[in-house]
């Protein structure tokens, strides 16, 4: 599996970006897949997870209400849509994958065993 995160960069708080992640190698649509968060000092943190097939979402506390997980199946895609930015937001964000029997959402870095290569977000005050 190869995945290819983009869409990173700086923005002011408040604002919106969205990431996305290209999926290769494999049957996308028999992958869960996350988005995941590591500021510089911190462990890498749970954004968001979207199960395989019919698109079950999970969220992170902080991030609930201002963050949206989606795929295309159709696209080999991931997306994660940030709206309204804030300072503590800053992190380096990766997509990761899991080939998943069930459906389910993974919401542990351990669970997961490809990861993209990362983009920077960051958002100023």
């Amino acid at each position: 599996v190869q995945l290819q995160a983009s869409g990173g960069g700086l923005v002011q708080a408040g604002g919106s970006l969205t990431l996305a992640c290209a999926f290769s190698g494999r049957p996308f649509n028999q992958y869960a897949m996350g988005w995941f968060r590591q500021a510089p000092g911190k462990e890498r943190g749970f954004v968001g997870g979207i199960s395989r097939s019919i698109s079950i979402t999970s969220y992170a506390d902080s991030v609930k209400g201002r963050f949206t997980i989606s795929r295309d199946n159709a696209k080999n895609a991931i997306y994660l849509q940030m709206n309204d930015l804030k300072p503590e937001d800053t992190a380096v964000y990766y997509c990761s994958a899991k080939y998943a029997r069930l459906v389910r959402v993974l919401m542990s870095p351990e669970e997961y065993d490809s990861w993209g290569q990362g983009t920077q977000v960051t958002v100023s005050s």
